[in-house]
């Protein structure tokens, strides 16, 4: 751990570091870590790990020291949380946005399922891009988005599921056989 500076030397330290000298900027930045750490823990949240947020106050301490100078404030311990809370609110809200993007792709992607097999069922074959775009109220550039990642998902799946099959268990010439044959089954 950093040993405690007084006002005058944190002031030359800023000045220096504010200079580009490295190693100012990383004195100071150990020396504020644990207010990074402690505003991180404080504003975790269920998802996001304090490590990340950890992180990304990080990077609001580094911008603080980087513009504290030319600022025109006089505390820098202020200037410093403020800009802490403010990259922490910039990346739990986008971690926000970001779950709710999956949200909304995996309601839109059970949706498109469902409206396929509907579609399917109805026409008695595998529906178009733009019958599905019509049925669904969408545009087709978002249709066929949306169908390359139910297709990425759907190829997902079997790969997981062959992981569990023992090649030795498939005997193919049966299974063509029966295609050929549906008795056979």
């Amino acid at each position: 751990m950093a040993k405690p500076f007084d006002s005058a030397e944190q002031d030359e330290l800023l000045r220096r570091a504010a200079g580009g000298d490295q190693a100012s900027q990383e004195r100071l930045v150990e020396a504020f870590m644990p207010t990074v750490v402690r505003m991180a823990s404080a504003r975790a949240e269920p998802g996001v790990p304090v490590g990340d947020l950890v992180q990304e106050g990080a990077i609001g301490l580094i911008e603080a020291i980087r513009t504290f100078s030319g600022s025109g404030e006089a505390d820098f311990g202020r200037f410093a949380e403020a800009h802490i809370a403010a990259q922490l609110t910039t990346a739990l809200e986008a971690e926000a946005e970001s779950v709710r993007d999956e949200l909304l792709l995996v309601t839109a992607a059970e949706d498109y399922d469902r409206v396929e097999l509907i579609l399917a069922r109805e026409l008695h074959r595998a529906p178009t891009e733009v019958e599905m775009a019509q049925k669904l109220e969408w545009t087709v550039e978002r249709t066929r988005y949306v169908a390359q990642v139910v297709a990425e998902a759907r190829r997902r799946h079997d790969e997981e599921l062959l992981t569990y099959i023992d090649p030795a268990d498939i005997d193919i010439e049966d299974d063509a056989a029966a295609e050929i044959d549906p008795s056979l089954n």
